[in-house]
């Protein structure tokens, strides 16, 4: 099975796309092992793919930091991105009013 994902930590709870993914293909995550995930939606390379199940409100975590907050529940394999995360450190592409 080809590795499509890398997980930074062993704390992050998110796996970045290193190929597309599409709806339904199981894919290979590596971190310090390879595991195993089904894809939920399509992943574009470059964007994250949930590990589990993260409710509303909770944290994103990658790179063992917090990067976010989850706007909406996010089901393991699902993509993660600005439509279900918030960012904690602000946007640089909106002005300050």
């Amino acid at each position: 099975m080809k590795i499509k994902a890398i997980k930074m930590s062993s704390e992050d709870n998110v796996a970045t796309a290193i190929d597309d993914i599409e709806e339904g293909e199981r894919i290979a995550v590596k971190n310090d092992e390879i595991f195993e995930i089904e894809a939920a939606q399509q992943i574009p390379f470059g964007h994250k793919i949930a590990l589990r199940d993260i409710s509303r409100g909770d944290s994103i975590i990658k790179y063992g930091e917090v990067i976010g907050r989850a706007t909406a529940d996010i089901r393991r394999g699902e993509h993660v991105h600005v439509h279900n995360v918030e960012s904690l450190r602000g946007r640089g592409d909106i002005a300050k009013r």
